[in-house]
């Protein structure tokens, strides 16, 4: 199958070429970029040469392909979408733009109407292991925010099992690396003032909580981030409680009975060695995601990790597998990287 990118020189884009170009089943066609016009991939992704001759091409010049991948600033696919369904049967937005279904949710998190509410339903949420049967039908897929992929996998098991204590507000604190900034560099990015840093900048009120509370159906949950200082990286704490009479013995079947039916999604709780829990660091590069908990039955208080690569599980590697189940391709395909140790 043919594939395209539109917006390919970012840090998503990027990762999502380097996963389609060792995909098996598709050709990557056309990578575009407006401002890295006839230059190589490489030249903005150097970890390529040698792996493709592409060139970046302009959106304007687009031509028909199976499947086009949008990896654009939040706030463009919703201005163009009917042209680009016009020139493919199936899309994959990595944005934020189709994520949420209702308009309204949209609005509040994102501080502006929709420019085409009518599409928001069309999209499926890019998550697979939430919403896997609907992609097998869909020809439309929005991608996934990274701090509500962690926050939603670290609660998952929780909310799927009638665990929670939903009296009870559920807090959710992430450490992220600065690669969720984006290739365009900030005064808040530049390594001096962020190498070293642990440093919270978005106390509540994220626009990820927005997916929480759709995806989870949760509406007293609130989302804490916090730069620390990696590249690569996001490792989501949700601090909550369970209902009494639920034990450590009930989390520990549940979790088993969910990892054992998900290719990407492991449980990491150890007694012994040093990676006992879950650690972005063991993840750079691949699409797995690491969960664990750990539940004091006398307070009831449960303290779900989810560790991924905000780049990978967190945007290009959850929609390369979302396009894998809408093709009918095998889901793990192109996506067997295991990531670095030592990294």
């Amino acid at each position: 199958m043919k594939v395209s990118i539109v917006g390919a020189s970012g840090y998503a884009g990027g990762e999502l070429l380097r996963l389609l170009l060792d995909h098996p089943e598709v050709e990557c066609f056309q990578a575009t970029s407006e401002s890295h016009l006839g230059e190589f991939v490489y030249q903005q992704h150097p970890n390529l040469r040698k792996r493709t001759s592409l060139k970046f091409s302009s959106r304007q010049v687009l031509e028909p392909c199976d499947v086009l991948f949008l990896a654009l600033p939040h706030g463009d696919s919703q201005k163009n979408i009917e042209h680009y369904a016009s020139l493919a049967p199936r899309i994959v937005d990595l944005a934020a733009d189709f994520r949420l279904r209702d308009p309204q949710l949209y609005k509040t998190y994102y501080g502006h109407d929709h420019a085409a509410p009518d599409w928001l339903e069309r999209f499926v949420y890019g998550l697979p292991e939430l919403h896997r049967e609907e992609m097998r039908q869909a020809s439309y897929i929005s991608g996934v925010g990274c701090n509500a992929t962690a926050s939603i996998l670290a609660l998952f098991v929780l909310v799927k099992n009638d665990f929670l204590d939903t009296s009870k507000p559920v807090i959710v604190e992430i450490k992220v690396g600065s690669s969720e900034g984006g290739a365009t560099p900030n005064p808040g990015s530049h390594h001096p003032e962020r190498s070293g840093v642990i440093r919270t900048f978005s106390a509540f009120g994220h626009r990820h909580t927005a997916e929480v509370v759709q995806e989870l159906g949760l509406q007293d949950v609130h989302l804490t981030m916090t730069s620390v200082d990696l590249v690569r990286g996001a490792l989501a704490a949700a601090h909550a409680f369970v209902k009494p009479g639920v034990t450590e013995k009930d989390l520990w079947r549940a979790y088993r009975a969910w990892v054992e039916q998900e290719p990407f999604v492991r449980l990491v709780k150890d007694r012994r060695g040093i990676y006992r829990v879950p650690e972005p660091k063991v993840l750079a590069g691949s699409n797995y995601a690491d969960v664990g908990f750990e539940l004091d039955e006398q307070s009831r208080h449960v303290v779900a990790t989810a560790a991924i690569d905000n780049l990978v599980k967190g945007a290009a590697g959850s929609a390369v597998q979302a396009m894998n189940v809408m093709c009918g391709f095998d889901e793990t395909a192109g996506l067997s990287f295991s990531g670095l140790h030592p990294a």
